[in-house]
């Protein structure tokens, strides 16, 4: 599984972990099965809220499940309904995010975490 994690910078898994995911400058993805990190741009990150898809441009990189401290309504109704589960995580580090994520310390994030922007 490939799992993805908004960050405020390229730094891999010593980046900050965004607050928001549509708003992420970066993707840091880590393949469970290999262990390869791959940082990918946001080319979404400067948009007006709901009016853009962050979701689509990860889902082309095979995500499995995204882990994020927050994410609008709009972007966790994308992402579940392609069936990818977002995990929330307190972790302000990407390292402590995922090591939690794989302790399976974290729960998934529901329409009532979801940050609610209107366009």
């Amino acid at each position: 599984m490939r799992i993805c994690i908004p960050t405020v910078s390229d730094a891999s898994l010593a980046a900050r972990v965004c607050p928001h995911f549509g708003s992420a400058p970066f993707f840091t993805v880590v393949d469970e099965a290999t262990g390869a990190v791959e940082v990918v741009r946001n080319t979404h990150v400067e948009h007006v809220h709901c009016s853009c898809d962050p979701a689509a441009a990860v889902l082309t990189l095979g995500i499995g499940a995204v882990v994020c401290r927050g994410v609008g309504w709009r972007g966790l109704a994308m992402l579940e309904e392609r069936g990818v589960p977002v995990c929330r995580t307190e972790s302000w580090s990407a390292a402590d995010a995922l090591k939690a994520f794989r302790a399976r310390h974290l729960s998934r994030a529901g329409s009532e975490h979801a940050c609610r922007h209107e366009p």
